[in-house]
């Protein structure tokens, strides 16, 4: 093969893997990197296959309960192991139903809520290993809060701007579609909920009336902050529970979670007076 060929190769597969991946305002870099290329590489490998996506979502959830039991026993290496491997999985799942055009309701209702599972199992088993139950309970509900205002930031980012956060999908009402749609919304919506009104009432309380316009929503839901958020999610956490594992610092680890709370507040004390001064600035006459 030619020069020419070669090169027309390596541009069919460069467009594969951009088709393969979601169109987010945010990059997660580890992610990018790292996971995204790996999870590409077993998408392609499932692609000629009868394996459907829903499938994948339920073998990284074996494997993250898998590493979360080993976790609990004290096998903090091999859970350091498994974790990255769900990750490669978690992001496969997605690349294969883009690349198949085979992206589904069910599917995307599966991984929050089986990805949800896993977590509380792993902090069950951080806890139950370090026996700091207050901790772990704490640093889950910190957890689950970052991913949720990861999830909630993209989507107000995307309605300050008119855009569609993603394509709407909707399965046929069979009975597992309905129970996962029933999970989400009583656990999940309330969630969505609160971090969308606390958004809201930050950025009315900052500039009151001037809330509405659209200039000054734009603003407060700025690219970096997007990005920033982007890289607290979840591939980027469990690369960082494997490297605490990895080391057997469990212990530290419900702390490190914790002060990663300081982030959303810093980034909204930011905002906060960047859109007061342009506010300001636009009632003085210099905006």
């Amino acid at each position: 093969m030619g020069n020419k060929g070669l090169a027309q190769n390596r541009q069919a597969l460069l467009k594969a893997f951009q088709a393969s991946l979601k169109a987010r305002p945010g990059v997660e870099y580890i992610n990018l990197v790292i996971f995204r290329p790996l999870g590409f590489i077993v998408a392609c490998a499932l692609l000629p296959t009868r394996v459907k996506p829903e499938q994948v979502v339920i073998a990284h959830t074996g494997l993250g309960l898998l590493a979360a039991g080993c976790l609990a026993r004290g096998w903090e290496r091999a859970a350091a192991v498994l974790l990255q491997v769900v990750t490669v999985l978690d992001n496969a799942d997605g690349q294969l139903a883009r690349l198949r055009q085979q992206e589904s309701e069910l599917g995307r209702y599966l991984d929050t809520e089986l990805d949800t599972l896993v977590n509380t199992a792993l902090f069950a088993a951080i806890g139950y290993r370090t026996r700091g139950w207050r901790a772990s309970l704490a640093a889950l509900s910190a957890f689950t809060g970052l991913l949720s205002w990861d999830f909630n930031l993209e989507y107000l980012y995307r309605v300050a701007r008119g855009e569609v956060l993603r394509a709407a999908v909707r399965d046929p009402d069979r009975r597992a579609v309905q129970l996962a749609r029933a999970v989400y919304r009583l656990v999940f919506a309330p969630q969505d909920a609160m971090i969308r009104w606390l958004e809201e009432l930050g950025l009315w309380l900052s500039v009151g009336h001037h809330a509405r316009e659209e200039r000054v929503r734009r603003s407060w839901w700025h690219p970096i902050v997007v990005t920033v958020a982007a890289n607290l999610g979840r591939s980027t956490q469990y690369l960082w529970l494997g490297i605490f594992a990895w080391r057997r610092r469990l212990d530290s680890y419900p702390t490190f979670v914790l002060s990663q709370l300081l982030i959303p507040l810093l980034l909204t004390i930011w905002r906060w007076s960047a859109v007061r001064r342009q506010v300001s600035g636009r009632r003085e006459g210099i905006v």
